[in-house]
């Protein structure tokens, strides 16, 4: 097959990844970034760490991805978790597993992985043009905001690769909807995932323990049951624990307009034996010496008790016990978008083929977190990224060759 010209919008892993294998393939791949250089989330990321995949079994990690597993699981097979790993290592880049099952590189950061896949990318002849704006369609062309003005370009294939609406000021703003949409491409609504939630806690316990975390707890929801910790924040909750229930709690305060969380502040516990040792303490004690030498909660933890209980429960070692095995955060909305490390929604899998080209626009493809899944944190979100950047690539290449 001759070499094609390809335009790839968007400088992120989706993108990137898709422009490694399009100009492995001899192709002429000119990628255009609105930011000053490529891959700003994919760098903030990996600022304290960056969690490139998870170690679990397979079928598991497929799971996560929720409702969106069976239209992401063809590209999650061909591209695994253990393929992220070999993929890093032929960078340079070594990775080990932590104790929560996380992958990372040995160096726990993204910039000599970064660096390593650009040098790449140059050598394959990949051209990577910054503060290239895309500004949507003219005709059968494709319209960017440079510094030097507009630009025009026209190519035999194009990946869009431009994100979601989180992070807005790392490129990821969701311009693009509009555009599309204006051709009759479905794009269903942008919301918060992996995000925090309002709570409404009085201006006491703000001032005291805004930014503290809480350790060693379990939460509930009807996502099911999570051990880890979380983060008491001025407007209310966040942290990996409440974004494994983003999702979750997401859904019901649509649908019923509450949610709540449900947490155990004492996991190795249990709920009879905390009643029995909240009972033999001298009923004249107050409420924080008696939780503290029947339970050991002292703290955040205690103060998450007074703040969420009434008096009633305070005094009933069983209706206590309870409250500190499932104590239940009343959530009142999620924070703003802007805000969340992902996002849910996108370009509606219905509308693009199985090989990622959007239906209604011959040679346009899309990759991506611009299209509608989501995932927690823990590896999904870059492997999903990487994986969908090289499926919708191998889409191309099947296209060009028809």
């Amino acid at each position: 097959m001759p070499a094609r010209d390809i335009a790839i919008i968007g400088g992120g892993p989706a993108g990137l990844a898709a422009a490694e294998m399009l100009s492995a393939a001899g192709h002429a791949v000119t990628v255009y970034e609105a930011m000053p250089t490529p891959g700003r989330k994919f760098l903030l990321a990996g600022k304290s760490g960056l969690n490139i995949t998870h170690s679990e079994d397979f079928a598991l990690f497929a799971s996560r991805f929720g409702e969106s597993e069976p239209h992401l699981r063809p590209a999650l097979e061909t591209f695994t978790p253990s393929h992220v790993r070999d993929w890093a290592a032929s960078l340079g880049t070594e990775t080990f597993v932590g104790t929560s099952g996380r992958v990372f590189p040995t160096v726990m950061k993204a910039s000599p992985l970064l660096r390593a896949w650009r040098a790449r990318l140059e050598t394959q002849g990949v051209k990577i043009l910054t503060r290239h704006r895309w500004a949507g369609f003219e005709g059968e062309e494709l319209v960017f905001q440079t510094a030097q003005g507009r630009k025009s370009v026209r190519a035999d294939a194009v990946l869009l690769a431009l994100g979601g609406a989180s992070w807005p000021r790392l490129g990821s703003d969701a311009a693009w909807v509009p555009w599309l949409g204006g051709k009759g491409v479905q794009v269903n609504a942008f919301e918060p995932a992996n995000c925090g939630f309002d709570v409404a806690w009085n201006e006491h316990f703000v001032t005291r323990f805004a930014g503290s975390p809480v350790k060693s707890v379990a939460a509930t929801s009807s996502a099911g049951s999570v051990p880890g910790e979380f983060v008491i924040s001025r407007h209310g909750i966040e942290g990996s624990l409440v974004y494994a229930h983003a999702q979750a709690l997401r859904e019901s305060l649509k649908a019923y307009g509450r949610a709540e969380l449900y947490l155990d502040l004492t996991p190795g516990r249990t709920k009879e034996k905390l009643a029995r040792d909240l009972s033999r303490q001298h009923g004249k004690a107050s409420f924080s010496n008696r939780l503290r030498k029947a339970t050991g909660l002292d703290g955040v933890k205690a103060a998450l008790l007074r703040e969420l209980l009434g008096p009633e429960s305070q005094y009933d070692p069983a209706r206590l016990a309870s409250s500190i095995k499932a104590l239940p955060v009343p959530l009142l909305r999620p924070r703003p978008i802007t805000e969340a490390i992902s996002s849910a929604g996108g370009l509606a899998w219905q509308a693009l083929d199985e090989g990622y080209m959007v239906k209604k626009m011959p040679g346009v493809f899309a990759a991506g977190e611009m299209l509608d899944w989501e995932a927690p944190t823990g590896g999904y979100l870059l492997t999903a990224c990487l994986a969908t950047g090289r499926a919708a690539a191998q889409g191309m290449l099947s296209w060009l060759e028809r």
